[in-house]
């Protein structure tokens, strides 16, 4: 009994600094997972935006080893060359095609989220472009609206030859036909948003409007869009982002000539034509600042709502 009473404290001392080690080691296990994708994060976004803004007061070219410090200069100029912030008009022909992205995708996950013939398929055919390259897309596109391409083909066979036109060699189309290339790639990925919100509204709420004698027009104003509206300014929070800072599309298929040239097209050129990597920085600071204070004006003026369907 001594022996036993003695090694008694001993035992339970072991037993306690295992179940510390225990305790310890399931604390930390979540943040182990996290080392990996927190290193990428932090190599691969924000050092990179640390060093854009340390380029963005310096001079440098990209090439010599020196960065002579400048201050404000870089973004003095730009302030003061109105040829700089001017290409941000052809953002509008994006903004506005992104509008018509975000109605076409409303109506078409709206429709397919009802019991409609061949809707899986349709599902898929929507959704497809978003999963192609967009350098595909462009070179896709490209050929599409060449003078005697496949629209051009399209229009004379319907004997409308007379629309026929410079697609994209025409300065007052040129932007309209980008954006309708940007609406037919990014369809798809509002279409998913708006239909997996839609389905996630409970079925008996639809059950309650048919007995209650509502169409489908009227579940859609009263039951799907209050539903949805947080996914809707979501979507409307990406297209804006999305149409200032657009720069695939427009770069393959004009290389931003004929009046098509994008902000971020410009900041590319400032940086990799001319030599600029210090007023390219900059320029992407700018952008960078515009896109943050697009968003926050967006959610002040639509701001989130709590949505209560019961």
């Amino acid at each position: 009994m001594a022996l036993g009473t003695r090694f008694a404290p001993a035992e339970a001392r072991r037993r306690r600094e295992a179940a510390r080690r225990h305790g310890l080691g399931r604390l930390l296990t979540p943040y182990a997972f996290l080392v990996i994708p927190l290193t990428f994060l932090i190599v691969f976004t924000y050092i990179p935006v640390a060093n854009m803004f340390f380029y963005s007061v310096t001079s440098w070219n990209g090439l010599s080893p020196t960065k002579a410090f400048v201050g404000f200069d870089n973004y003095v100029e730009i302030a003061t060359r109105p040829e700089l912030f001017g290409v941000l008009k052809v953002s509008l022909y994006y903004i506005g095609g992104s509008v018509v992205q975000i109605v076409l995708a409303l109506y078409f996950a709206a429709i397919l989220s009802f019991n409609t013939r061949l809707r899986n398929l349709f599902k898929g055919i929507i959704f497809f472009p978003y999963l192609i390259n967009g350098v595909a897309i462009g070179m896709i596109f490209l050929f599409f609206f060449q003078p005697g391409g496949t629209l051009d083909s399209a229009l004379h066979l319907a004997g409308l030859d007379g629309l026929s036109q410079q697609w994209l060699g025409d300065p007052a189309v040129v932007n309209s036909s980008l954006a309708a290339t940007s609406i037919w790639r990014y369809l798809g990925l509002n279409f998913v948003l708006f239909l997996g919100a839609i389905q996630s509204i409970p079925a008996q709420l639809y059950e309650a409007a048919e007995l209650d004698g509502a169409n489908r027009f009227d579940q859609f104003r009263h039951i799907i869009l209050p539903g949805i509206r947080p996914i809707v300014g979501l979507s409307f929070i990406l297209a804006i982002s999305g149409a200032l800072s657009v720069f695939e599309i427009p770069f393959i298929m004009t290389g931003g000539a004929n009046g098509s040239e994008t902000f971020v097209i410009q900041t590319v050129s400032m940086a990799f034509k001319y030599y600029k990597l210090g007023l390219a920085s900059a320029m992407a600071v700018v952008l960078l600042v515009i896109i943050l204070l697009v968003t926050w004006a967006q959610r002040r003026m639509f701001p989130d709502e709590k949505v209560d369907l019961a």
